[in-house]
């Protein structure tokens, strides 16, 4: 009776294993059928996506974070170099005007203004003309810058000839357009000259003052043409021995000078040379 217990109650074990063994080996099949069914939709999902979702879909954890940190770089940098490279708005540059002067200025500069306008040595790029004649190397016009003085005259002459007397001859003074300058010879007429001194003192000082006709008062007799020597023609203003010389070849040639107009025809006797010439010589 005991030995039938046991049987039974072994059997009732088994029984009860062999049920619970099913009921689990039903669980993995369910597990792995679930799991099949996934991979299989899944697979079948991936094949209809493109090729870069492919791509992307089988990437791994570690994998999408380093290229979401790559892509995050990327942008900052991008922005960085709009914010940097987009355009500056640039301000013109302020225009700086000087200021009016002021009233008391004004009144201190125009006197000034007025006499540099009405003094020729102040006027910048600006030339006066003077007629050097006498006893000067190269007498006639020349052209001088505005503040020259006598001094700049007689170089642009060529220089006063040795022996001549220049003991009154003011070598500072100013000149002014139109002026003329006779070295070594009172001047003809009544024209600006300068034979010592300066201005109306000078010509007062000097031995040939201008007298109110015009002629030189206490003047030399004028040089007889026809007797005349080579170094008494040389004392003319504006002859030199080289044209003294022409002269005496001049009054050889047609037998002397009947009248002084025959001066004219004198080889390097021009017109202003002759009205130079022409009070102080006789025929």
């Amino acid at each position: 009776m005991a030995h039938r217990d046991r049987a039974v109650g072994g059997d009732a074990v088994g029984a009860a294993g062999a049920e619970a063994g099913r009921h689990e080996g039903g669980a993995d099949a369910l597990a792995g059928a679930e799991t099949a069914w996934r991979e299989r939709v899944g697979l079948a999902v991936r094949e209809r996506m493109p090729l870069w979702l492919q791509s992307r879909c089988g990437l791994e954890r570690k994998s999408v974070v380093a290229l979401s940190a790559v892509l995050v770089v990327a942008a900052v940098f991008a922005g960085q170099h709009f914010w940097s490279g987009r355009t500056q708005p640039v301000r013109p540059p302020e225009v700086v005007r000087a200021a009016p002067p002021a009233p008391h200025e004004e009144a201190a500069v125009a006197p000034g203004s007025s006499t540099a306008a009405r003094d020729p040595v102040g006027a910048a790029g600006t030339t006066i003309v003077v007629d050097v004649s006498g006893k000067v190397r190269e007498p006639g016009i020349h052209r001088l810058p505005a503040g020259s003085r006598v001094a700049d005259a007689l170089r642009a002459a060529g220089g006063v000839r040795p022996g001549t007397d220049t003991v009154g001859l003011n070598r500072a003074r100013l000149l002014v357009d139109g002026e003329q300058v006779v070295v070594g010879a009172p001047p003809v007429g009544a024209g600006v000259g300068v034979t010592g001194g300066t201005g109306a003192a000078g010509a007062a000082g000097a031995s040939g003052a201008v007298g109110p006709g015009g002629a030189a008062a206490g003047a030399a007799a004028p040089v007889a043409l026809n007797t005349a020597t080579l170094e008494q023609l040389d004392t003319l203003p504006g002859v030199g021995p080289v044209l003294a010389q022409h002269i005496i070849d001049y009054r050889t040639q047609h037998g002397g000078f009947r009248s002084v107009d025959e001066l004219r025809e004198v080889n390097g006797i021009g017109d202003r040379r002759f009205a130079d010439l022409q009070n102080l010589v006789r025929p």
